[in-house]
Formats: structure tokens, C-alpha cells, sequence
């Protein structure tokens, strides 16, 4: 008769667990900035999303994708060490973040 033993198949946890930052109550008032991979429609959903978000939160105003370039690919390093910052600087609330496969 073989023998046989169960494996598990996943390594060991590495990474340390983080607190979330709160959640805004609103978006009334506030301004969103959207991220883009550059790789699926997000010139197409992100007009949709404003469009639509500026319909229920007054007064919110955003931050166009084209304003912080791509996060992937070529440059993706730079604008990601460079987030924070101009998040910052541009008094930026929340953020969408569209990704494409």
C-alpha cells in the first residue's frame, strides 16, 4: 500500500496586515481623482463614472486620469512613488482606480 502525506499549498504569510483608512461618509463636496492603467476603456467607463457621480454628489469634482499618467508599464514606478504627493498637492478626497486585463 503507497503512502501518501497532505501538503499545503500556500506559502507562509510575509506581509503584515494594515488598518484601512476610514471610508468617506460622502462624496458630496469632494474631489475624486481617477487612476488608469491605460489598458481597457477606462477613457470609456471613467466619463460614465463621472457623469454619473456628479448626478448624486453634488458639488464633487475630479481629477482626470491623464493627470497622473499611466500606472502600468513604462514610468509605472515613478507615478506610483509619485501618488502620495500629488494627491497632496492637488487636495484630492478619494480615488478610482481602473485596471484592464
Amino acid at each position: 500500500m503507497a503512502e501518501y502525506s497532505v501538503v499545503w499549498p500556500r506559502g507562509p504569510k510575509t506581509a503584515k496586515l494594515v488598518e484601512l483608512a476610514p471610508r468617506l461618509d460622502s462624496l458630496e463636496g469632494r474631489k475624486v481623482a481617477f487612476l488608469w492603467d491605460y489598458l481597457f476603456r477606462g477613457d470609456e467607463i471613467f466619463p460614465i463614472l463621472e457623469r454619473e457621480l456628479a448626478a448624486r454628489y453634488p458639488g464633487v469634482t475630479f481629477v482626470p486620469f491623464s493627470e497622473f499618467g499611466t500606472t502600468h508599464g513604462e514610468g509605472e514606478h515613478e507615478v506610483l512613488a509619485n501618488l502620495a504627493h500629488r494627491f497632496t498637492e492637488l487636495e484630492v478626497d478619494a480615488v478610482v482606480s481602473g485596471m484592464g486585463c
